[in-house]
């Protein structure tokens, strides 16, 4: 099977073998192994540094439940404590930059919509870099919604390292935020993840309105699933307010 991102599962038993995007570095892969390994909030993987296959690189996970889609069991309120809890972890010395930035630039050059691109044109500053001056700087899943997270031993943990790193930890909130303000996240279920993150002392946002925030964050998620999903009209009306 093959993702949005250029990688390739192949499910042997209960082993995966992830078969890396091209042009994925494997210096910074290995050391998102290591910080793998040892966390608390991240499925550990099989083993402690990559395979090269040819031109690519290879990783081995166990296999796990992951979310089904059932909007009466979806673990909003699990996902908001989990990822609170991964904003918390100590930051390891040679972890590099997030790759949120890069996955952005990466959707916005494969678009053709015009109305896609212009909302990408109108994005501020904040979202095309990893961190921004007087915002804290955690660890940060990169590319976090419910598809990565995954039940082993009766817990959820996340999956997919391949865009781990240091930044402003409002980059893992902007996808359900933008969902939310496009109308494809109920209130309800917004609200239990927002919750349920700020319960579990998260740092991304305060007490106050989390919206000033989370905003640009929520309208790069937005324009990101725009260009993967041309024919989603929620996500292309949302573009079209932007612009």
């Amino acid at each position: 099977m093959q993702t949005r991102s250029g990688a390739e599962i192949v499910i042997d038993g209960d082993v995966v073998h992830k078969l890396h995007r091209p042009g994925i570095n494997p210096r910074d892969l290995t050391v998102r192994l290591g910080v793998a390994a040892r966390s608390d909030c991240l499925l550990s993987p099989l083993q402690p540094a990559p395979v090269r296959i040819g031109e690519r690189w290879r990783t081995l996970w166990p296999l796990v439940e992951v979310v089904e889609p059932q909007p009466d069991s979806l673990p909003w309120a699990e996902a908001g404590r989990l990822l609170a809890r991964l904003h918390r972890e100590p930051r390891p010395s040679r972890m590099g930059v997030h790759g949120g930035p890069q996955r952005l630039r990466r959707a916005v050059r494969t678009t053709g919509d015009p109305v896609v691109r212009r909302a990408a044109a109108g994005l501020p500053d904040a979202v095309w870099r990893a961190g921004s001056p007087g915002r804290p700087a955690t660890l940060v899943h990169g590319d976090f919604h419910l598809g990565q997270l995954g039940r082993a031993d009766g817990r959820w943990l996340l999956i997919d390292v391949d865009d781990l790193g240091v930044g402003d930890p409002a980059w893992d909130l902007g996808r359900p935020a933008g969902f939310w303000a496009a109308g494809l996240i109920p209130d309800d279920d917004w609200h239990r993840f927002l919750d349920a993150y700020r319960g579990a002392d998260g740092p991304a946002v305060g007490d106050g309105d989390p919206w000033p925030v989370l905003e640009p964050f929520a309208r790069a998620a937005v324009v990101q699933a725009a260009a993967h999903h041309p024919d989603d009209e929620l996500l292309l009306a949302a573009c079209a307010r932007m612009v």
